[in-house]
């Protein structure tokens, strides 16, 4: 049966017991990590938050005490009240290793059934166990230390864009659905019937609005919600780091920005880092890393060879220059006793997940020259080639070709796969860039139409809005993106604040007058009323952490995640509910859409 606490209260956390507290009669709390019963002497691991610390009983502790003690099972819940002394035995893998607490009064708090796996780090189950019970994964260190973790990088945000005047001010969670970005979850409203209120993706429109409200500076810690397919870093709700300012340029806000993950990466790895950070324009990124958030801690980087094959009768090639797209490469160099034809084989099939329809290779070793293509070149394209992209005995040319928008995609990925699959970099280290001079819009073959990069309120460069309409593809915007390891940690821009631009823009996305009113009309309104310039940024709270606790899963840094299907596995949520709430919400659920 459980005991009582009865007035004992724990002085110290297990983490506590060091060198400094010899001597001295302490009450800890936790979870036992595992017992051993050697008879006449008993030690029991027992566990919290902060680490582990060794209980021990022997021939001195009393025998009920005792009895209980060999009672004791895996995360059986206790309390201990002891003397630390000098262990026998010194454990030089934990901090508490050199001392223990020889127990004189123990209680059994809580009983503990066989957990469904070992609550420690070295467990090896399923990810899909762990989140099915995620409230005895979070007993293991590692992800007591990522908790802890998300802790610091919260108040340090919070300390430093208040030393920098910003307020924290909190925006609604219930608001109007609005077009152009990812898909809305729905709230229905049980008051007005058929109308829906939409979770925030962001707080765009109100940070707006709260800069024409005179607050200057704002910040937030802010859930937003996105109803989109999920990919490993990312989840159906997540947290940004939300920020705006007035009467700033696209300088002052990156500078804000650089001084705030400066001051992050010092106060909690303890890291110089050196700003004002690198700058790279989107054309140039996509270029030589085909992705707007490259990482750049190793090489691999495209090149163009659409020249060198311009002339080509090869219909693989020339047709993806004729169709408007191109010929690029990546020169593996020296990987071509790693890379043979069979692994190559693999590569293809990972190119074709990005839309590409094949890859084409050529591998040199000492022994052989192998190729998928250059029998169907000329010599002298084949020559151009090799010279263009530096092969040599022991490299290993791997070649899309196709629309730019899925070479970028396909080789993009490719780089940063062999990368990892050849430990080409140290994953200790940090790379941090700005990518800058986005497109304004992107073509979007679904609606065919123009829609926005980013979001509608993006401030287009000055020099490119007479182009707006003319000429969409070519218009450059006032936005940044902060990468750190090839991951978008922030992206922001400086806003439109001119209702008239506004209007320009909202036509170029094909809104009509009435279209755009009926949305945004709240917005608009505001413009009214005098508007200052300002822009800002949202940080991915969660992936943030992700990056500073060098872990590559993002659902460790979450206390309860999703998985892929947008599902919790520990409360089984979405679920059905009862058919008066339905009622009362005045929806229907189809039998045949059920189904």
């Amino acid at each position: 049966m459980a005991e009582a606490l009865n007035g004992m209260k724990r002085t110290h956390y297990c983490g506590q017991i060091l060198p400094e507290t010899l001597g001295e009669t302490v009450v800890v709390a936790g979870w036992a990590q595992k017992t051993r019963d050697l008879g006449n002497l008993i030690f029991i691991d027992l566990r919290d938050r902060s680490g582990i610390v060794q209980l021990a009983f022997d021939d001195a502790t009393e025998k009920t005490i005792m009895e209980k003690a060999a009672g004791v099972r895996a995360e059986f819940v206790l309390m201990a009240k002891g003397t630390v002394r000098k262990r026998e035995s010194v454990n030089k893998e934990i901090p508490t290793g050199e001392q223990e607490i020889f127990v004189e009064e123990l209680k059994i708090l809580s009983e503990s059934q066989t957990p469904p796996f070992e609550i420690t780090d070295k467990t090896n189950v399923k990810e899909e166990l762990r989140l099915r019970y995620r409230y005895l994964d979070l007993r293991r260190p590692s992800m007591q230390r990522y908790l802890n973790m998300r802790h610091k990088i919260a108040k340090v945000t919070r300390d430093y864009f208040d030393s920098q005047g910003f307020m924290e001010i909190e925006t609604p969670m219930l608001i109007k659905s609005t077009p152009e970005g990812a898909r809305d979850y729905l709230v229905p409203s049980r008051i007005h019937e058929g109308k829906f209120y939409a979770l925030p993706q962001s707080p765009q429109t109100y940070k707006q609005l709260l800069m024409l409200s005179g607050c200057d500076r704002y910040m937030q810690i802010v859930k937003c919600f996105r109803d989109e397919d999920l990919r490993a870093d990312r989840q159906p709700e997540f947290t940004q780091v939300d920020l705006e300012m007035s009467f700033v340029e696209q300088d002052d806000v990156m500078a804000m920005n650089e001084g705030y993950i400066k001051y992050l990466f010092k106060e909690v790895l303890g890291m110089e880092l050196q700003t004002p950070l690198r700058r790279l324009p989107y054309a140039e990124a996509m270029d030589r890393f085909g992705s707007d958030k490259p990482d750049t801690r190793f090489g691999l980087e495209l090149m163009n060879i659409s020249e060198c094959v311009k002339d080509t009768e090869f219909k693989v090639f020339a047709g993806a220059i004729g169709g408007g797209g191109s010929v690029r490469a990546i020169n593996v160099k020296g990987a071509a006793d790693k890379l043979t034809r069979k692994e190559i084989d693999k590569l293809t099939e990972f190119v074709k997940t990005y839309g590409a329809k094949g890859l084409a290779y050529t591998r040199v070793t000492a022994e052989a020259h192998t190729s998928s293509f250059e029998k169907f070149l000329s010599e002298d394209e084949v020559k151009a080639i090799h010279a263009l992209t530096g092969l040599e005995t022991g490299d290993v040319l791997l070649i899309v070709a196709d629309k730019n928008d899925t070479v970028y995609a396909s080789l993009g990925a490719l780089r940063k796969h062999l990368a990892e699959k050849l430990e080409l970099f140290d994953k200790s280290t940090f790379d941090l860039l700005w990518v800058t001079d986005f497109p304004l819009f992107e073509y979007s073959e679904e609606e065919d139409r123009y829609v926005s990069k980013h979001h509608p309120f993006t401030h287009p460069y000055i020099e490119d809005i007479d182009k707006m309409e003319s000429d969409p593809a070519s218009v450059r915007s006032i936005a940044y993106d902060l990468v750190i390891n090839g991951y978008e940690a922030g992206g922001g821009s400086i806003r439109i604040h001119d209702q008239e631009l506004q209007k320009k823009m909202f036509k170029a996305l094909g809104f009509t007058e009435e279209e755009a009113m009926e949305k945004f009309g709240f917005l608009m309104g505001a413009f009214q009323y005098g508007a200052p310039p300002h822009g800002g940024l949202a940080f991915g709270l969660d992936r943030l952490c992700m990056i500073l606790s060098g872990t590559e899963n993002i659902k460790d840094v979450i206390a309860f995640p999703k998985v892929q299907n947008a599902s919790e596995l520990m409360t089984q949520c979405p679920a059905e509910v009862e058919p008066k709430a339905l009622q009362e919400l005045h929806i229907k659920i189809d039998a045949a859409d059920k189904e």
